[in-house]
């Protein structure tokens, strides 16, 4: 039996669950979320938890198992407490400003970069070079995270980029002189 797919996902309360099928469709304060679940596995409400089952005992089952679960739990904490991730961008005139439904990205290039927001995303700037991006989903917020970032990853010789707030950096040494 999947050790994380056998424990039971509690709903907390303002969360509500409903499963059709192999659909679950998860709503709460923060959102609304779904997720269609693998062939090999089902799931139920029973009272104020979630519990996923599987069918067959071959490993590709098991590992749908605590996936499925895993999922379906970050959809919970999702849409009742949200997930977050922060930016920091460092370098001279590096910046970021969030325009409507766009974050602007100025990072030394000839023109500034226009990233459009995804729905049910929320993003904030602080200073011009902090970014929080919010959102019930922690795939979307992971992927909005991530292709920001790439727009200039943190060099390894002056730290110049954008970078997660908990991101060490490891630097290099320039060349010397002899």
């Amino acid at each position: 039996m999947s050790r994380i797919g056998k424990q039971p996902i509690t709903i907390p309360p303002k969360v509500k669950v409903e499963i059709k099928g192999q659909k679950v469709l998860v709503e709460g304060p923060k959102g609304k979320l779904d997720f269609e679940l693998p062939q090999r596995t089902a799931a139920k409400v029973d009272g104020g938890s979630v519990l996923v089952s599987r069918a067959g005992d071959d490993s590709a089952a098991k590992a749908l198992h605590g996936l499925s679960r895993a999922l379906i739990n970050n959809m919970v904490k999702g849409v009742s407490e949200g997930f977050v991730k922060k930016l920091e961008i460092n370098g001279v005139g590096f910046k970021a400003a969030v325009t409507g439904k766009n974050v602007t990205l100025n990072l030394g290039y000839s023109h500034p970069i226009v990233y459009p927001i995804p729905d049910q995303i929320k993003v904030t700037v602080e200073e011009n070079t902090k970014v929080t991006i919010e959102g019930p989903s922690k795939q979307v917020v992971g992927q909005v995270a991530a292709e920001i970032r790439s727009y200039y990853p943190p060099e390894p010789y002056k730290g110049k980029g954008v970078k997660y707030h908990d991101e060490q950096i490891v630097r290099k040494e320039g060349k010397t002189v002899q």
